[in-house]
């Protein structure tokens, strides 16, 4: 994939992020961040300027897609653009107003779409799945580490659904921790703590994806083929290390009684992320150990119990 097509993906997924325009004013900051720091990536487009073309219409949808002649490359940008939309819980209508627009555009089938729709819908599913109360701290611990190890080894797999995979098993960590706490969460409130925290929804995904793409990792392939860990070494500690401090941060918050204002929030939440990279690096052997199994049914079961 050259640099256009790789610039023609990555501006779909800026307009499919903005596709909703109820996004909250820090998400489309953490957009801004995100588009800077993959444009430093070796090799990378220049993905600030590319916010600005999106931001402006300089780029538009339909130009963006043209670029993409390839059935395969289509087919990606329309599984990145469904997770996008997705990756802060149901599809508003907007949205499936510009994923109806964008597949007319891409030329993409029924089938196809079907496909994919129903992998991300799979996704959503997984955070409304039940969890057990009043689990004891040593366990919430261990389910805390195995959040993040499973959050790493999903970076390391090409398929786009390992990376949408990724928020739902937070959302469902932390609603484990406050049910452990004897907290009743919908998603919403949930949604709201981790924004608190400083993570975005969209724009972790968005980081996520880049990321694989600009590294040449995503890609469906017959069996499985995985990145060097350099390749992917950022992508797996940052997803390690946020889904372990996001969880341990949960731990302190409803053990304390949800006192924590947004500052505090966000000040411990910095705090547990630094110790939690260094982390990443002990466990790199059980990250990679659990890439070479996953797959799609796999992660379900697991984020349910099963």
């Amino acid at each position: 994939m050259n640099p256009e097509q790789q610039r023609a993906i990555l501006a779909i997924a800026l307009y499919a992020a903005f596709a909703d325009d109820a996004k909250h004013e820090r998400e489309r900051e953490e957009i801004i961040r995100i588009a800077e720091s993959l444009g430093n990536e070796p090799g990378a487009p220049d993905l600030a300027g590319l916010y600005q073309d999106v931001l402006l219409k300089r780029l538009s949808l339909d130009s963006a897609a043209a670029m993409l002649q390839d059935p395969a490359e289509c087919q990606l940008a329309y599984e990145m653009a469904v997770c996008v939309c997705n990756a802060d819980g149901r599809q508003s209508e907007a949205e499936r107003r510009f994923l109806d627009k964008l597949k007319t555009l891409l030329k993409l089938d029924a089938v196809q779409t079907e496909v994919i729709e129903g992998e991300a819908d799979a996704m959503v599913d997984l955070s409304e799945a039940a969890a057990q109360p009043n689990v004891p701290q040593a366990e919430l611990d261990q389910s805390i580490l195995n959040a993040a190890l499973l959050n790493g080894a999903l970076e390391l797999l090409p398929q786009s659904w390992a990376s949408m995979a990724i928020i739902p098993l937070q959302i469902r960590l932390v609603y484990g921790i406050g049910k452990a706490h004897g907290v009743e969460l919908d998603q919403g409130h949930i949604k709201e703590f981790i924004a608190a925290a400083g993570v975005g929804l969209t724009s972790q995904y968005l980081e996520q994806f880049g990321r694989k793409l600009l590294g040449g990792l995503l890609g469906k392939v017959a069996g499985k083929t995985f990145g060097q860990v350099g390749g992917a070494a950022t992508g797996m500690a940052v997803s390690f290390a946020t889904t372990y401090a996001l969880g341990q941060l949960a731990k302190r918050y409803y053990a304390g009684g949800r006192v924590m204002n947004t500052a505090v929030l966000r000040g411990t939440f910095q705090n547990l992320l630094g110790p939690a990279k260094q982390m990443q690096t002990q466990y790199l052997p059980q990250i990679r150990q659990q890439a070479e199994t996953l797959d799609l049914g796999r992660v379900i079961a697991m984020v349910r119990g099963g």
